[in-house]
C-alpha cells in the first residue's frame, strides 16, 4: 500500500496540451447569461423563439410510429438525400447525385469542420472573410492549417453596406492556400453576394486551383427580391465546391441539428471518409421526416417574405432610436452603429451596458473578427416572435 501511494504521488498528471488554446466561453454564452441575469430581451443568439410548422413535427412521429428508429445509411436517409438534390437543381439549375454528391450532416457546424478536416492539411493556408462565423478558424487550426483573414469593406452610409474586396483576397493567395470560405447570405452582416461577387469569386478559385467551401444555411432568406447566388449555380465554381445548408435554420428547428453537404463525388467521397468517423450518421426519424416535408417546397420558398416582414418591422422600430442602421439584405440579423448613442466604448462593452441598464441583448460584431476590430457596430437577432421584438422595441426606444 505505502509502495502504491509512493508511486501515485510521484508522477504528476500530465498537462494538457491545448489544441484551440485561444478559445474560451464564446460572446454568444456570455451575454446570454447576462441576459438572463437581468431579464433582458435576448436578441443575441441566432435562433428562433417561436415554433416551426406542427406538420413537421407530426411527420416525425409518423416516422417514428413507422419504425425508422435505427441506423439510417452513413451518407443519410436516400429520400431527403433524393429531396435534397431535387431542391437544389429546382432553385440553381445543378443537379447533384443523390447517391455519390450529397451527404446528410449533424448540423451546419459538423459539416464545416469536415469539410476542412477533409480538404486542408497542416502547413495549408484558408482565405476566411471576416466578419466571420466563429466555427471557421477553429475548423482550420484543427486541421493543422492557418486561416488568414481578409476583412469585408463598408460604410455606414453606402447603400451595399459590406462588401468583399476581391482584390485583397487575391492579394492574400500564396502557393500554400488550400481553401476559400464564404458565407452568403452573410452571419453577422446581412450582406448577400450578387453575381459579380460570384464570377469573380469562380475566377479566383478556378485560376489559382483552390476549393471552396461556401456556408450557405441563410440560402433561403433573401430580401427585396434578391436571388440567393449559390455557388451550386455557377458550375466551374460547383466542381470545386462545398455547399453547406441547414434544416435548422430553413425550418426554425435549430435543436436538431440537420444539415448536408453538396459537392462533386470526388469531394464528397474525402468528405464521407471524415464524416464516418466524427459523427457517421445523423438520427434517422428527423431525416425521414425532413424528406416528407420537403414534398412541398412553399415552406422555404416562402420563407424570405416571412422573415421580411420580421426585418421590416424590426427596422422601423430601431429607426425611432438613434442607431444608425446598415443594409440588411439577407438572414435574420440587423447590425447598428451605435455612435450616436454612446461612442465612449467598446462593442463589448456596450452590449453589456445595453444588457443591463436597457435590458436589450446583443452581439459585438467585433466577436466575428480574429483581431482587434472595432468599428462601433452590433448585431440583433429579429427571428424572433412579434411580441419578443416589440418588447424589446420598447425597450430600446429611449435612445
Amino acid at each position: 500500500m505505502a509502495h502504491a501511494t509512493a508511486l501515485a504521488t510521484s508522477h504528476s498528471v500530465p498537462a494538457i496540451e491545448s489544441r484551440l488554446p485561444q478559445i474560451g466561453t464564446t460572446i454568444f454564452s456570455v451575454m446570454s447569461a447576462l441576459a438572463t441575469r437581468h431579464g433582458a430581451v435576448n436578441l443575441g443568439q441566432g435562433f428562433p423563439d417561436f415554433e416551426c410548422d406542427p406538420a413537421l413535427i407530426d411527420a416525425v412521429t409518423r416516422a417514428m410510429r413507422a419504425g425508422h428508429n435505427q441506423y439510417p445509411p452513413m451518407s443519410g436517409w436516400g429520400p431527403l438525400r433524393q429531396a435534397i438534390a431535387t431542391k437544389i437543381e429546382l432553385l440553381y439549375g445543378h443537379r447533384y447525385d443523390a447517391d455519390t454528391e450529397i451527404t446528410v450532416t449533424a448540423g451546419a457546424t459538423q459539416a464545416i469542420l469536415t469539410a476542412t478536416l477533409a480538404i486542408v492539411h497542416p502547413g495549408d493556408e484558408v482565405i476566411v472573410i471576416e466578419p466571420a462565423y466563429d466555427s471557421y478558424a477553429p475548423a482550420i487550426q484543427l486541421a493543422g492549417g492557418k486561416p488568414v483573414f481578409v476583412a469585408m469593406e463598408h460604410a455606414v452610409d453606402a447603400r451595399d453596406g459590406f462588401v468583399i474586396p476581391w482584390d485583397r483576397v487575391r492579394a492574400a493567395i500564396t502557393p500554400r492556400t488550400r481553401m476559400v470560405v464564404v458565407n452568403s447570405p452573410n452571419n453577422p452582416t446581412g450582406m448577400a453576394m450578387v453575381e459579380k461577387d460570384l464570377l469573380a469569386l469562380q475566377d479566383l478559385i478556378v485560376g489559382n486551383g483552390l476549393y471552396l467551401l461556401s456556408d450557405e444555411v441563410y440560402e433561403h432568406m433573401l430580401f427585396d427580391g434578391r436571388r440567393h447566388e449559390s455557388a451550386s449555380r455557377y458550375p466551374a465554381l460547383a466542381e470545386r465546391s462545398l455547399v453547406v445548408s441547414s434544416f435548422g435554420k430553413t425550418f426554425h428547428v435549430t435543436g436538431w441539428k440537420v444539415g448536408y453537404v453538396a459537392a462533386p463525388a470526388a469531394l464528397s467521397a474525402e468528405f464521407r471518409k471524415v464524416h464516418q468517423f466524427n459523427v457517421f450518421t445523423v438520427n434517422t426519424p428527423m431525416q425521414a421526416a425532413l424528406a416528407d416535408y420537403l414534398g412541398d417546397p412553399s415552406p422555404y420558398l416562402q420563407l424570405a417574405g416571412f422573415y421580411q416582414a420580421k426585418r421590416d418591422y424590426f427596422r422601423t422600430g430601431l429607426a425611432r432610436t438613434r442607431f444608425a442602421l446598415l443594409p440588411c439584405h439577407g438572414t435574420y440579423f440587423q447590425v447598428v452603429d451605435y455612435r450616436a448613442v454612446r461612442e465612449d466604448v467598446s462593442e463589448a462593452g456596450f452590449c453589456e451596458w445595453l444588457t443591463r441598464e436597457k435590458g436589450v441583448a446583443a452581439i459585438p460584431l467585433s466577436a466575428f473578427y480574429d483581431g482587434a476590430n472595432e468599428a462601433k457596430l452590433i448585431r440583433f437577432c429579429f427571428a424572433k416572435k412579434e411580441s419578443t421584438l416589440a418588447m424589446a422595441l420598447e425597450r430600446l426606444a429611449a435612445l
